[in-house]
């Protein structure tokens, strides 16, 4: 059983899906799009005279009219910058030839892990260009599957998505959260296995929680904010939730309050029922710090409180099971790399605390226990491993996986002999496995059939020096026989925040960039997860330019090395990795050949102004907390270092309407700024999706879109020559 963690809320959406085989593409020689002779004409946006000051320094925020977008001017503002865009990509002849690769390539059938609950299974399934996975349940693996859910029904243009689940435990009936047009804001429905129908019951206002249901099945416990104004429920700063029971077939306004901290409006809750139906979990979190409280509440007596288990925000604690009342605890606390401890409730003092699995050189990501066993995955080097315990803490064995890659998965429960697992790497797609805990043997339970050969490319470990003398490590694929000569254009892509760990992953946008010639690269910079809690620390706050001078100098190695050069030297991250990639166009524009950045955090001294902002205060700290604090921000935020009479490269932002995670107006007032400021010919693009969000849930046709435009953007940036793809 694992928390919810509000940090991957924040997480970059990595590039989706999987692509291979070169483009069957005639020979084209395309502008670099700095060597223009006639510059864009940008649509007009007028600038205001707002002043900000922090602690005596005067900040200009000419575009804050941009905030607002629902407007007239912003909308108007938004269809001229969409015209401009639009009307620019498509005439790059590569466009259309891309997206058919595309799609060609993503028409694969893929499937998610599936999960036990009674005597069935369940899991997704995508048929290849279905805008949504759809939901299967079976009663053997072997058996005939049925359609749960399928939310490609719910919406005519695919924009609606499941984001949450959870099965009665006899799997007879399952919650889900839906949410509409990438928004954050989810609304709960009950659906009877058997019938396929919905029950009466519907729940709204929830954001950034699960549901857990009662051993017996009679209703389910979940957390929600107090209805929002609808005008400005898209931006509005999201404060004191609140936890709720909610009792199957009765209505929502009679939901029972079980946990609220009006003390503390930052305190959010994520409620979790033992496996055992005993004891309901409270995981008490403050925004993404990863440390957190951990309170429970005795569910055999109704009437029992709550009691407060780990109050000190101290460290985090992720609750993975129960014996009784002992509870067991995956923890950074004494230990930066992760341990597994045991507290037992009757005796909660700390002197009492067993270690069960002591603290490794390599980073524990994630524990559960299956079959009596404890199931330890860690990151070595940015690369999975898995390991097994026993209830005792003995190492039993390291779990044999198909090769160097991403592993995630193995859930199930205390009784159960098999659990499943995903495998991926750069080159191999999403694989599922199940896994004997009796035998220990791994069986392929669904393999895709992607149209490439692995075996035309490969993938390298690298590791390189950061300006402080730091060893960061980084992933370099391309196709077999490239020459280092300083021509290959390349894409480097990273996140370096919130303890989130980028590993390799398959990617259809990423396949295809490499048929076209191109390199992928991924570092893994200081900020995330990868080598445990001091890493991460090593990136917040007061040193996160640590982040920023990781990112540089990978793409400085990746150009000493010959694997590129400045003018094919592509960047590009998403949501923090979109504050990366604008820090450090603006930090360096004469280093990088293109930038992609995605639904970044554009403005740090506002970010914490909106929705869930403020809960990133534990990475960034707040402009508004000290002087100290405040210059270190403005120094590298990305709006506020944009410089008239600066050369910046060739860039296509990208955002939508409906991002309530990192609102629109962060890209929006950063491209005005760029747009109003470039003194080279090189275009300032800004590509706004509707009925979009922050990335979660976006439709295939709308990824595919979006990926095309991105990778025929590069090809003109970069001066790309196509070759045909010979026949096969």
């Amino acid at each position: 059983m694992k928390p919810f963690r509000v940090r991957r809320m924040l997480g970059g959406l990595l590039i989706f899906s999987s692509f291979a085989t070169l483009l069957s593409l005639t020979a084209l020689a395309a502008d670099n799009g700095k060597t223009q002779d006639t510059r864009i004409v940008y649509p007009q946006a007028k600038r205001g005279n707002v002043v900000d000051d922090y602690f005596g320094t005067k900040v200009a925020d000419p575009y804050r009219w941009l905030e607002d977008e629902n407007s007239p001017a912003t909308r108007e503002w938004i269809t001229e910058e969409n015209k401009l865009t639009f009307g620019y990509l498509e005439k790059i002849p590569a466009r259309d030839q891309i997206r058919n690769r595309m799609m060609k390539l993503t028409n694969y059938e893929r499937y998610g892990t599936p999960s036990r609950h009674g005597d069935r299974y369940f899991y997704y399934k995508n048929d290849g260009l279905q805008n949504q996975s759809v939901l299967y349940w079976t009663e053997s693996l072997t058996g005939t599957p049925k359609v749960l859910l399928d939310p490609n029904t719910m919406s005519k243009d695919g924009t609606v998505a499941i984001n949450g689940l959870s099965y009665t435990d006899d799997g007879k009936l399952v919650a889900y959260g839906t949410s509409a047009a990438g928004s954050d804001w989810q609304e709960w429905h009950v659906r009877d296995v058997d019938t396929g129908k919905d029950l009466p019951d519907v729940i709204k206002w929830v954001k950034f929680a699960g549901a857990s249901w009662l051993k017996d099945g009679s209703g389910f416990f979940y957390s929600r904010y107090d209805q929002p104004n609808s005008a400005t429920m898209m931006q509005a700063a999201n404060y004191y939730q609140k936890l709720y029971f909610h009792k199957l077939g009765t209505p929502q306004s009679e939901d029972k309050l079980v946990y609220q901290n009006p003390d503390n409006k930052r305190q959010i809750f994520n409620g979790s029922v033992t496996d055992d139906g005993h004891y309901l979990i409270i995981h008490v979190s403050e925004g993404t710090d990863r440390r957190n409280r951990v309170y429970y509440k005795d569910l055999s007596s109704p009437e029992s409180p709550v009691v407060k288990l780990l109050d000190n925000f101290d460290a985090a604690y992720g609750f993975i099971d129960n014996d009784g009342p002992v509870f067991y605890f995956r923890t950074d606390l004494d230990a930066p790399m992760g341990r597994v401890i045991a507290i037992d409730t009757r005796h909660p003092e700390k002197a009492d605390w067993k270690t069960v699995i002591p603290e490794s050189k390599d980073a524990l990501q994630g524990v559960n226990i299956v079959d009596d066993t404890f199931i330890a995955s860690y990151l070595k080097d940015a690369k999975t491993e898995v390991r097994l315990f026993d209830m005792s803490g003995k190492f039993l064995r390291t779990v044999d996986l198909p090769g160097i890659g991403t592993a995630s998965g193995f859930g199930g429960k205390r009784s159960d002999k098999e659990t499943f697992y995903s495998f991926q790497s750069f080159t191999t797609p999403m694989t599922i496995f199940r896994y004997d805990m009796a035998t220990h043997t791994s069986s392929v339970y669904r393999q895709p059939k992607v149209d490439f050969n692995p075996a035309d490319f490969e993938t390298k470990q690298v590791f390189y020096h950061s300006k402080d003398g730091t060893r960061v490590p980084m992933f370099i694929t391309y196709r077999k026989g490239l020459k280092l000569n300083g021509k290959n254009p390349t894409l480097l892509y990273a996140y370096g925040g919130f303890d989130i760990s980028l590993t390799p992953s398959f990617s259809v946008s990423n396949l295809v960039w490499m048929e076209m010639g191109g390199v992928y690269a991924q570092p893994n910079l200081r900020g995330g997860g990868e080598y445990g809690e001091a890493w991460h620390l090593a990136g917040t706050k007061l040193h996160k330019q640590n982040v920023f001078d990781d990112f540089i100098a990978a793409a400085e190695w990746l150009i000493a090395n010959k694997y590129t050069s400045t003018p094919k030297l592509a960047i590009s991250g998403r949501s923090n990795g979109g504050l990366l990639i604008g820090a450090c166009m603006t930090q360096r524009p004469d280093l990088f050949g293109a930038t992609l950045p995605g639904v970044g955090v554009m403005d740090m001294l506002r970010f914490n102004k909106f929705t869930i902002g403020w809960a990133w205060t534990s990475d960034y700290g707040s402009p508004e907390d000290s002087p100290e604090m405040f210059h270190a921000i403005y120094k590298y935020s990305p709006l506020q270092n944009i410089r008239p009479g600066v050369k910046y490269p060739p860039s296509l932002i990208v955002t939508a309407d409906h991002d309530d995670r990192v609102v629109p107006a962060h890209s929006f007032k950063f491209v005005a700024t760029m747009q109003h400021d470039q003194a080279g010919s090189a275009p300032i693009l800004i590509r706004i999706e509707t009925r979009a969000g922050h990335g979660g849930g976006k439709p295939i046709t709308k990824q595919i879109g979006e990926q095309t435009d991105e990778m025929a953007f590069l090809v003109k940036s970069l001066g790309m020559n196509l070759n045909p793809f010979p026949a096969k």
